[in-house]
Formats: structure tokens, sequence, C-alpha cells
């Protein structure tokens, strides 16, 4: 089953949006000052996506799946620049970018193509093995985390907000986007967790795979 739409697209390596979280972005290129004022005037959602590069050209090949953005935050300043607040809606698949008379890019996506109802909580060693995780990493970077903050946290906002936040590469975010369920996600995450706190000590970990 699927269903087509055409959206705005907002390329954009590192950031990654997941159904029910969130993603404060500044707007300040033209072309991207301009998809938010369309947005605003239109249906009011952007397609977060990753580039599989960074350049100058608008062009760079994308990932094929991302999230649809809902705009549920807007400031415009008075230079023409934006801050916006993106809550996600559903992950979907690139079906084929369009030709749009405007400086940013478009395309059609299917928002069927994975199944994001709230998923069921963890078990509960799952959620320990992430704080856990997170706790060390933070620590093994000298980051100063609320961790009572952290642990109110829903299973789902914990593992999306770590996802979103470490300092992993393009690569392994968009793995974690891609996981069928909020366990697998889960599981990668801590892979991913330990890899970096590897190489911030100094220590040797085995690479997680990313498939």
């Amino acid at each position: 089953m699927s269903r087509t739409i055409r959206v705005p697209l907002f390329p954009l390596a590192g950031a990654i949006l997941f159904p029910r979280s969130q993603l404060p972005l500044h707007i300040f290129e033209p072309r991207y000052r301009e998809m938010v004022s369309d947005a605003v005037d239109g249906a009011g959602r952007i397609a977060m996506v990753q580039p599989h590069r960074i350049d100058d050209d608008n062009r760079a090949p994308l990932y094929e799946v991302g999230c649809i953005g809902e705009i549920v935050g807007l400031e415009e300043l008075e230079d023409g620049r934006f801050n916006i607040v993106l809550l996600g809606s559903n992950r979907f698949r690139l079906i084929r970018e369009t030709e749009v008379d405007a400086l940013y890019r478009c395309a059609e996506v299917d928002i069927e193509a994975f199944d994001d109802d709230e998923p069921p909580p963890l078990a509960l060693a799952e959620r320990a093995e992430v704080e856990r995780e997170a706790r060390r990493l933070g620590d093994a970077m000298g980051l100063a985390v609320d961790w009572n903050a952290v642990n109110r946290l829903d299973d789902e906002l914990l593992v999306n907000a770590i996802a979103q936040v470490a300092p992993f590469d393009a690569g392994a975010k968009q793995a974690l986007l891609e996981q069928a369920t909020l366990a697998a996600r889960a599981d990668l995450l801590v892979q991913l967790m330990q890899f970096q706190r590897a190489a911030v000590t100094g220590g040797v970990e085995v690479e997680p795979t990313i498939q």
C-alpha cells in the first residue's frame, strides 16, 4: 500500500527527524527561506532528508528515506531568516524528484512506506542498556547532561533524541532512521554509542554492522 504526495525537500546532512519527535532549525539560505515561506502558505510541511554528499550546486544525490516535518513553531526574523520547529509525522520513501519553479528541490514521496504507529515500549533490559550506554558516552565526551530529565523520557523519545543529537556520521544516522522497529533502533543505537565511546577514549570496540 502506498500514498504519494509532493513535498519540498530540505537536504541536510547529519539532521534526522523521527515521527513524534521535534527538530529546531535556523533557516538562513535564500532557497530555504523561500521553501519555508511557501510551506507556510501551503500545507505547512517540509520533508527532511539527508544528502549523500555536501556540495554547492543543490543537486547532491539523496538518501531514499526521510521524514515529513510539520511546522509547529515559526519565528520570522527582521532580515528574512526563520527559526522553525518541525514535528515529525511519518517517514517516507522518495519516489522521484519533480520540477518546480523555485530555488529549492521538491519530490514525490510515499508516506505509507513505513509503519509509523506509536511503537510498543522497550523491554526493561533494553531500556536500561540504552540509558547505561548514553551515560557512558556522555561521561567519555565530558557532556553535562540532566540525567533525571533523560530518565523521564518515554522509550521512543529517549532513543530518537539520542539518535538525533549523538555525534554519529550521516550513514549511521540514516541507518537509525531506517530501522523498522523501535527495538531494532535501540539495539543499533547501543552499538553505535559503544563504538563512539571507544573512538573517544581510544579503546577497542567492534564496529557496528550497518545494513
